[in-house]
């Protein structure tokens, strides 16, 4: 978009000024600011785009040409995907469209027969997986019952991470399927890695001008993605907020292997607000060290300029290097991007189809400094190279503090992540970040991340059973806080894990005080270290089997936070065992009844 002051009511000096302003709007920006100027400009009702647990639909006034409705679907483990499809919905919304915008857990897929058009926005969990919240939606979809869509248009945009080797793999699936069940694809499927914004952002707009083709009438109203009654905040992803930190701690003990970081950050003038479950973003820095040997096997010069983003912004390479390209971890799509450059022959071969088991297994526990060393001299210039990197993406840590009972302060639980691989030593980008280089005092940029897959059961009379070994504990610490601010009776049961008691029992105290008020009810712990043979939480929820099933039984609500990839899956196991033994099942019967557990919300995962 480009303003000329011949075809416009503005001053040749405000053309100027708006021609430099709007092109570095995101889209979330433009649509604030549209509503911003609808509320301020002669239309005073302004409503808020919102999720709820029923289908939530965002409509225009009343006109008299018929309205177009669209259903925008969701699914997500940590409210990326989410906060997508509301900024979607929300620029559907402003061009006068009648939008259902609900999750994929919320939402009867039988009824996708009777939708107009569909857009999904899903991430893609573990190994190619649906996210929790996605799985009854995805298993629907591909099984005998699903309708035909000959009469649905639809676009999918997939949220993913390149460095796993099923990249976006549940948004190909549907995008694959709904072409075969003979809906029309009216806008092609747009794959994100962990950077995902400008190409989220461009989907967006994508749809968004698509719509306004098949109906290019002016909108009734506009209808105001942010309430202007509620003051939000100015800080987001895409602007963090400079948190300074009043706590850094070491929660382990002398005599541990570990390295547990408790911060205490201050959100003070940030008008954050957050609920347990959420997490704070946090972008991290890489470290100086790794950097500047980096740029001396690649011989490049710290100070030349390169960009950073898509409006051509630059810095000095080293400061880019340091404050927004990820090179700690490789990707196959990377690898692909630089073969060109480099006269090695191994490098080609190494990408053949056939030996994507090598591929991956190199991909494994290497950075970029490995990578160059491996198969270089590569024959580029630095702003070519680093066109090819992508951005550093957010860590993400549960919040382990009730804003209720620390109203600007966020509490994180950090495990400094330190090994070796591969002949030299390897250190967690965020996390040693946290725990070597940032101390009271310093700063960190974030931002809230939203999760409404992992919240407190909406009656504080309900049970909850809080299952999160080593750092998955830290939600917990805000539900119990959150729960003693508010008085609340239902009853609680945690069980936590880690290696040693002495000096691995990460917020001793708590948990003893909260025990001894009747916060929290029951208490049973696991430090596999301590006894001849390992101990984990599953093993505790199993010899309690016949409690925790009346617990199920009286409406308790499931929590399990921490390691997917097995701990996740060994909790998962021995819950299906326990339901299948106490309530005498089939194991097939055990199975459906935790799906419908997740579907109701009873069990709930925040897991990675």
């Amino acid at each position: 978009m480009h303003l000329k002051s011949t075809n416009s009511p503005f001053t040749d000096e405000q053309v100027e000024w708006l021609n430099q302003l709007l092109p570095g709007l995101t889209v979330e920006q433009k649509l604030w600011l549209s509503g911003y100027l609808s509320g301020t400009g002669g239309n005073s009702e302004v409503a808020r785009a919102g999720v709820t647990d029923e289908p939530h639909a965002l409509a225009p006034e009343r006109q008299d040409t018929p309205v177009q409705t669209a259903t925008v679907l969701y699914g997500s483990q940590t409210g990326n995907s989410q906060s997508v499809a509301e900024t979607l919905a929300r620029a559907l919304t402003n061009n006068g469209m009648e939008i259902t915008l609900q999750s994929m857990s919320d939402y009867k897929p039988k009824e996708l027969k009777s939708v107009e058009r569909l857009f999904v926005v899903i991430s893609t969990h573990g190994e190619g997986d649906p996210p929790d919240n996605a799985i009854s939606f995805y298993e629907y979809v591909f099984g005998r019952k699903m309708p035909k869509l000959k009469d649905v248009k639809f676009s999918v945009l997939s949220l993913g991470d390149e460095s796993y080797e099923f990249y976006c793999q549940t948004g190909k699936e549907l995008d694959r399927k709904f072409e075969e069940l003979g809906a029309e694809r009216i806008v092609a499927r747009v794959d994100c890695d962990v950077d995902f914004e400008e190409d989220a952002n461009d989907w967006v707009e994508q749809v968004a001008a698509k719509m306004l083709e098949e109906s290019p009438a002016v909108p009734a109203s506009i209808v105001d993605p942010i309430s202007v009654t509620e003051q939000p905040s100015i800080y987001s992803r895409s602007k963090p907020f400079q948190a300074e930190v009043l706590e850094n701690i070491n929660l382990n003990g002398r005599g541990s292997n570990k390295e547990t970081r408790h911060l205490e950050l201050s959100i003070d003038g940030s008008g954050f607000t957050f609920s347990p479950g959420d997490s704070i973003g946090i972008f991290p820095e890489n470290d100086e060290t790794l950097v500047d040997h980096f740029m001396t096997i690649m011989a490049w010069e710290a100070n030349q300029e390169v960009e950073i983003n898509k409006k051509g912004d630059t810095l000095p390479l080293r400061e880019a290097l340091i404050r927004h390209f990820e090179i700690t971890v490789l990707t196959k799509p990377l690898l692909q991007k630089t073969v060109a450059w480099t006269e090695s022959d191994a490098l080609p071969q190494l990408l053949e189809a056939e030996q994507n088991d090598v591929l991956q297994a190199y991909l494994e526990g290497r950075d970029l400094v490995d990578f160059v060393q491996d198969y270089g001299p590569f024959t580029v210039s630095a702003p070519e190279f680093v066109g090819a990197l992508r951005k550093i993406p957010p860590r993400l840590y549960s919040i382990a503090n009730s804003q209720l009972a620390n109203e600007d302060e966020v509490h994180l639980t950090v495990s400094a992540v330190r090994y070796d691989a591969h002949d030299r030593s390897r250190a967690g980008v965020c996390s040693v970040q946290c725990a070597e280089r940032t101390g009271a005092g310093g700063s960190l940029p974030i931002f809230v991340q939203k999760n409404d897959n992992f919240r407190l059961p909406e009656d504080p009379e309900t049970p909850i059973i809080m299952v999160g070994p080593g750092t998955g504990v830290a939600p917990y610490r805000s539900f119990l806080e959150e729960r003693e601010e508010r008085d609340a009776k239902g009853k609680s049961w945690l069980f936590f894990g880690d290696q040693h008691f002495v000096d691995d029992f990460l917020y001793q105290l708590d948990w003893q005080r909260w025990l001894g008020d009747g916060v929290l009810t029951k208490m049973d712990v696991a430090f596999s270290r301590d006894t001849s043979e390992k101990i984990y939480v599953q093993h505790r929820m199993r010899e309690k089997a016949k409690e925790m099933y009346a617990w199920i039984e009286e409406g308790a609500v499931i929590y399990v936070c921490g390691d997917e990839k097995q701990m996740a899956q060994d909790v998962h196991t021995a819950l299906i065992d326990i339901i299948s033994e106490q309530g005498r099942f089939e194991r097939a019967e055990a199975e459906s009844y935790v799906k419908q557990m997740q579907q109701e919300k009873r069990y709930q995962r925040d897991v990675y």
